[in-house]
């Protein structure tokens, strides 16, 4: 398999080669956009591996170009930058995925695995966990090359966890997984499935437990027990190992690298010293801002996270456009020392056992009733929950800013401010949608429930409610499923509405699948097999009421859900539109929050009916 690793950083670009040639991949190397370009249309490669900030041709505007081109290979993005918005902009520029610096090597090579399996360039792999294999060619599980008899359901749940290391699934999302639409079981079912392919692995000699349950949301598979984990191994899907000598390359690699940081700090060093002295050029400015930039990116992934964490926080007071001032040049002296001081600390190695984290998710609890939250700390480990307490709108923003978390539970009602908690649900929905924020809250008025949901939070929870209330919501909320998972087809013969809906939905994970010329719908429809479909009702030659009355006679696709977008809301028309089949509509213009509130709720509301005993109606 050859691949173009486009990176500037020589650091990094060279351990990423020792990494990839000792998992039998060919490496070409291009140190900036421009060179990247010519080899990329001049040879022929299954992936290109780009770095986002490179000189000469940016890896955005170099994804623009080759797709425009019609390059049609995968390009996976390394990124610094995990803003939402940052994402989105590279996935719409071309990227079929992306990585954040910095990145766990295995996360690296198994997003790579998951590309070139996508586009064909490798068949499907053994997956492995220890002695256990499973060959997906000839359907076949072993251990110590005996045959373990599995029946089928089992065979798929033990696939679904070997493919998905480090995912936590819930039983409903297990249920969207393996079963059809009709004849899905009841989550208990799922329980006994697991327990049942327990038993079985257990009997064929694997000593350890495989899958681990964790509390109120879910399972996963456990790490290989007593297995030194390395930063070229490739455990997942039964290529060669790297040999002894293969490892012992990278590892000199990384620790050459983890030597020259002192270089890279040094001329921080510099920049602190003119900060203090006054006299900062712009000359040495932006050489700092490319060292920052490139120790935020790599620190992590040569054993000093923390080291990325501060080159991050001194990278964005780089950035600023005027002037630091003197609050700002006294906190960057102090990152700049903190970054020289871990250094002088030992690395941790890429040998290290890979354990399990028993706290997985981060919870941000903003409510200023101590009792309450005290309860909620006490229980939260238990959990699976790390949890920070904003008592006040000031602190909640300030934490956010800090580290972005998993969740979110919200009060409205603060006695010390005059602020509502209406304004900060606002802001964290347009800053990080994907963000699921449950609002707990005294106030139970139908005109707070109403402002709630068409800001985009996910639940209402009224109080008072007991601890155990409390986290089952959150763990609801962490535990659905992802949402690109879901597949939305947008059909609408204007395109500025087309990309507008588009850019609201996906920031949201969705996959969605824009049709601008509706007498091609059913061909879609049947191509993309959507979760939802959003119709435009003023369409020429096919309107949207035709289209919905084609849908609703159907045998197969009678249930899908349907929302009609229109610019008329007045009783009659309307009344056509249900009449037609839509089961809900949104007016012209369109907000953002209400559309995203309405296509999630509706996918989770169609879904959780879908299970058998749960009503139609």
């Amino acid at each position: 398999m050859k691949i173009l690793l486009v990176e500037d950083d020589v650091l990094l670009s060279t351990a990423l080669f020792e990494l990839l040639s000792a998992n039998h991949y060919t490496i070409d190397i291009a140190s900036n956009g421009q060179a990247g370009l010519e080899l990329a249309l001049s040879t022929e490669y299954e992936l290109i591996l780009l770095d986002w900030l490179i000189p000469k041709l940016d890896g955005i505007t170099l994804c623009r170009q080759l797709r425009k081109q019609g390059y049609h290979k995968s390009i996976l993005l390394l990124t610094g930058k995990n803003s939402n918005a940052d994402i989105v902009a590279g996935l719409d520029a071309g990227a079929d995925d992306y990585v954040i610096k910095p990145f766990d090597p295995e996360a690296l090579l198994a997003r790579i695995r998951s590309l070139l399996r996508r586009n064909g360039a490798i068949s499907s792999s053994i997956l492995t966990w220890g002695n256990l294999s499973l060959d997906p060619s000839a359907g076949r599980v072993t251990c110590n090359e005996q045959e373990i008899l599995l029946t089928a359901t089992e065979y798929k749940l033990l696939e679904l966890f070997l493919q998905n290391p480090d995912r936590i699934f819930s039983r409903a999302v297990i249920l969207d997984r393996l079963w059809g639409f009709g004849d899905a079981p009841t989550e208990n079912a799922v329980t006994t499935h697991i327990k049942d392919l327990r038993k079985k692995l257990k009997t064929a000699g694997i000593a350890e437990e495989l899958l681990e349950t964790v509390y109120g949301m879910g399972y996963r598979i456990k790490p290989v027990p007593n297995r030194p984990m390395s930063i070229g191994e490739n455990n997942q899907h039964g290529k060669k190992k790297p040999s002894p000598k293969d490892m012992t390359s990278v590892n000199r690699v990384l620790e050459r690298f983890r030597n020259s940081f002192v270089g890279q700090v040094a001329v921080l060093e510099q920049a602190k010293t003119a900060l203090l002295a006054g006299n900062l050029n712009e000359d040495l400015q932006q050489n700092a801002l490319r060292e920052a930039h490139k120790l935020a990116g790599s620190m992590g992934s040569f054993g000093y996270p923390e080291g990325s964490r501060l080159g991050r926080k001194i990278e964005h007071l780089l950035l600023e456009d005027s002037l630091l001032s003197p609050e700002q040049i006294s906190n960057f002296s102090q990152l700049v020392t903190a970054l020289q001081q871990e250094l002088t600390k030992p690395a941790l190695t890429s040998t290290a056992p890979n354990v399990p984290m028993k706290q997985t998710h981060r919870l941000l609890v903003i409510d200023n009733d101590p009792m309450l939250t005290k309860q909620l700390q006490a229980e939260a480990d238990s959990w699976g929950i790390r949890m920070k307490v904003a008592p006040n709108l000031a602190t909640a923003r300030s934490l956010f800013s800090l580290k972005t978390p998993d969740a979110v539970l919200l009060d409205l009602s603060f006695t010390t401010s005059e602020e509502d908690g209406l304004i900060l649900l606002s802001e964290i929905v347009e800053r990080s949608p994907n963000i699921p924020v449950i609002v707990f809250t005294g106030r139970d008025s139908l005109a707070d429930r109403l402002k709630v949901s068409r800001l985009g939070a996910r639940q209402f929870l009224h109080k008072p409610a007991t601890t155990e209330e409390i986290f089952q919501a959150i763990a609801r909320v962490l535990s659905q499923p992802q949402t690109s998972e879901a597949k939305v087809l947008i059909v609408d013969d204007d395109p500025v509405m087309l990309a507008g809906l588009s850019a609201l939905l996906t920031p949201w994970g969705l996959e969605v699948i824009t049709l601008s010329q509706s007498q091609q719908f059913w061909k879609v429809l049947i191509a993309t097999s959507p979760d939802l479909v959003v119709l435009d009702l003023e369409m020429p030659i096919v309107n949207g009421l035709e289209l919905c009355k084609v849908v609703r006679q159907d045998a197969q696709w009678g249930d899908l859900p349907i929302l009609v977008v229109t610019a008329h809301t007045e009783a009659e028309f309307l009344q056509q539109a249900f009449a037609a089949g839509a089961d809900d509509f949104i007016s012209k213009p369109v907000l953002g929050p209400e559309l995203v509130t309405r296509v999630l709720s509706r996918i989770q509301r169609t879904r959780w009916r879908s299970q058998p005993g749960r009503s139609k109606a």
